[in-house]
């Protein structure tokens, strides 16, 4: 038999970043990723027509509603939301 130790993360992000820094961010990027499409798709809009509203070209509004989280930093995604008329709130709890 083995004695392979199976390691346990509390969420993805800790599994694959490399610090807790990078992990925390990670989680943000995704957390607004995930918000802004949910956003766009309430309100019905093409890939187009979300670029449009967001002040992007159509292939990177592509790349964040396929998830693609390592093309958006935290600003670039604050703004997009500001386009959208949402405000972006940060809450600090103890880790």
């Amino acid at each position: 038999m083995s004695n392979t130790e199976i390691e346990t993360f509390d969420s993805v992000w800790d599994a694959i970043a490399d610090t807790p820094a990078e992990a925390a961010n990670l989680k943000l990027r995704s957390e607004l990723m995930e918000q802004i499409g949910a956003i766009i798709e309430e309100r019905g809009w093409t890939q187009r027509e979300a670029a449009a509203h967001c002040g992007v070209t159509q292939p990177r509004m592509n790349d964040l509603l396929r998830g693609r989280i390592s093309r958006f930093s935290l600003d670039a995604l604050v703004n997009i939301a500001a386009t959208l008329g949402l405000c972006v709130q940060v809450r600090l709890d103890a880790a």
